[in-house]
């Protein structure tokens, strides 16, 4: 029956289950409400599987299908995805660091794993440069910095004393990026090599999975939000990338941490409790 109807196996069972509660209890408009309340407290990012996460904390068990179905009803749709080029300059004579790394993206320590990369974002007629750090242990952005240059000042050193700001560096800690211009430049390496703290990292030529949490997260900023406005000055393309770095940081829910955000994992990792809202 549930082949012919096209229906799982679990959302046959959790119907069969609460068939009779759900008659009188929430409402298929109630239900809708909360889905309408999480989209838009998302910005308009999320889809069926995050809404459905969201709809869990608050004991409101249903199908992700189910949701999907709703959210088509209502116009609900999350925001459209570009494509978009990534562009490294790796054309330089300065000394290349080991990939440290080797693509092992999981971290259960702060602290200890770090990546980098740069990016380049229109305003106007002009570009300017996000240059961001995540934490792998709960991919939470430590440090960024925005620019209207590609000085090595402006952009990896400034985002690293953001990061060192925010988050105490323990021994052994891997701070991996490409190796464009920027990370292999002798103010970046000197540096490196005079914190014995620290194992600089960089990708191999020409491989961006070497790097592929740092892309990632630029795709997921570019497509959620940046793609969504025209901007036309600096400082307004900065309050925007602080409004949603801001939000991803303490609110979005994150796939790769079980849809737990960067703080709630954070918290975990600290050995916190927090109550789920």
């Amino acid at each position: 029956m549930c082949k012919c109807m096209k229906v799982s196996k679990n959302a046959y069972y959790h119907w069969l289950k609460n068939k009779d509660v759900e008659s009188v209890g929430t409402p298929k408009m109630s239900l809708k409400k909360r889905i309408r309340f999480h989209f838009e407290q998302s910005r308009e990012i999320y889809g069926s599987y995050r809404i459905q996460q969201k709809l869990e904390r608050e004991a409101l068990f249903y199908s992700r299908s189910y949701i999907a179905l709703l959210m088509r009803e209502m116009g609900l749709r999350s925001v459209l995805r570009r494509k978009f080029v990534a562009t490294t300059d790796s054309g330089h004579t300065f000394p290349v660091a080991d990939n440290e790394l080797d693509r092992n993206f999981c971290s259960t320590e702060l602290g200890k794993k770090w990546v980098s990369d740069i990016t380049y974002i229109r305003v106007g007629d002009h570009w300017n440069y996000l240059t961001t750090i995540m934490d792998l242990a709960d991919r939470k952005i430590v440090g960024w910095a925005l620019s209207e240059d590609m000085t090595v000042q402006n952009t990896v050193m400034k985002a690293w004393l953001d990061a060192c700001r925010t988050r105490t560096i323990d021994h052994g800690l891997i701070f991996h990026s490409d190796r464009g211009t920027q990370y292999a430049s002798n103010k970046m390496t000197d540096l490196f090599s005079f914190n014995k703290k620290i194992t600089q990292s960089m990708s191999r030529k020409g491989n961006c999975w070497d790097n592929a949490v740092a892309e990632s997260f630029f795709k997921t900023i570019k497509h959620e939000w940046l793609y969504r406005f025209k901007y036309t000055s600096h400082s307004q393309l900065f309050e925007s990338i602080d409004q949603y770095i801001t939000w991803y940081n303490n609110e979005r829910l994150h796939s790769s941490l079980g849809y737990l955000s960067p703080l709630e994992m954070e918290m975990k990792l600290r050995g916190f409790s927090k109550k789920v809202a």
